[in-house]
């Protein structure tokens, strides 16, 4: 006798469908201060990428995230190198309850840099288990403009 199928589940379906959607496209969140700019790029391509259906596959799936926290330096040479931390929270998460990972590291990675070498800092968060070196870090934070950024004013 065979066993009997699983009930279709819509919504572990279109989870599935949006953690691939997200993974292909290769995704990456990124912030960067002190202008306060933050968007999706395609960590890959470095090409920004517009919100929409990847957007809401990133904001409103729980995904297991990967961040990649950097103070980004400028020494008295102008050789412009970052101080960087990669952090993988357990579990999965909605991007809207990263808040307080990222808040940690990032005012821990800010104060341990050379405040007369600190241009800017920013954290790139994959909605996947990728892992960054500080060569694509650095490749990513350039095609934003990280280097060359002017503050909001609040």
């Amino acid at each position: 006798m065979s066993k009997p199928r699983k009930p279709n589940n819509l919504k572990a379906r279109v989870e599935r469908s949006c953690r691939s959607l997200v993974r292909v496209n290769h995704v990456a969140v990124v912030n960067i201060d002190p202008s306060g700019r933050q968007g999706m790029i395609n960590y890959k391509s470095l090409k920004n990428i517009a919100p929409g259906k990847i957007g809401q596959a990133v904001c409103e799936i729980a995904h297991r995230w990967t961040i990649y926290l950097s103070a980004l330096c400028d020494d008295h040479t102008g050789n412009r190198y970052l101080k960087s931390i990669e952090v993988t929270p357990d579990g999965m998460y909605l991007s809207d309850h990263l808040e307080e990972v990222i808040e940690h590291c990032y005012s821990e990675i800010r104060d341990s840099a050379n405040p007369q070498h600190l241009v800017a800092s920013g954290w790139i968060a994959i909605p996947d288990t990728v892992s960054l070196d500080d060569a694509q870090a650095y490749r990513i934070f350039e095609a934003v403009g990280a280097w060359n950024q002017v503050k909001v004013a609040a």
